[in-house]
């Protein structure tokens, strides 16, 4: 199914704290943008040094490859979350600190690089999930107690979280 024919999430395909991501999100095929975004992150990221990598504003800030990597391990978790709503599941999901997975994931051993290769690879089997469902798939909706109840609402939430995340980078690294 097209993604442009999926139009904006509605409130109440989702917790109105998903909109401070969704809302973020421009108009348009919402497949083509999370695809666009990919390479737009990773041509952005590319020129960074390892020092500008490692950089915190603070000590409980995330640095780059944290960021990058909070990506990779959301976008695992909330395909799992899109595939959970397309597929009919009547059990929800569990609920997800990502600051204690972030905590342990030890990103900022890594070239930052890794950690974007990583990103996209998670980010392309998610477009590939959403571009393989029918239209019934992108109608159902999860019962009313779910955080997300639609798969157009994870996908939306998706696009503007990465826009989040890229737009604090961009914050910390001005050019």
């Amino acid at each position: 199914m097209a993604g442009q024919a999926v139009g904006h999430p509605g409130a109440d395909e989702c917790l109105p704290y998903y909109f401070n991501y969704i809302d973020l999100v421009p108009a348009g095929d919402i497949l083509e943008i999370l695809q666009r975004q990919i390479g737009e992150t990773a041509a952005y990221l590319a020129g960074f040094t390892p020092e500008q990598a490692q950089r915190r504003e603070g000590p409980k800030e995330w640095n780059a490859l944290e960021i990058v990597g909070h990506l990779a391990d959301a976008e695992r978790a909330f395909s799992y979350r899109a595939l959970s709503i397309a597929r009919a599941a009547p059990v929800m999901w569990p609920n997800i600190q990502f600051e204690e997975w972030a905590a342990v994931a030890n990103f900022q051993s890594r070239p930052l690089s890794s950690v974007v290769a990583e990103y996209a690879a998670a980010r392309a089997a998610f477009v590939a999930l959403l571009r393989g469902l029918d239209a019934a798939a992108w109608e159902r909706r999860a019962p009313v107690e779910w955080t997300l109840r639609s798969v157009r609402a994870v996908a939306y939430c998706m696009a503007g979280h990465e826009l989040h995340h890229v737009a604090d980078i961009r914050r910390q690294h001005p050019t």
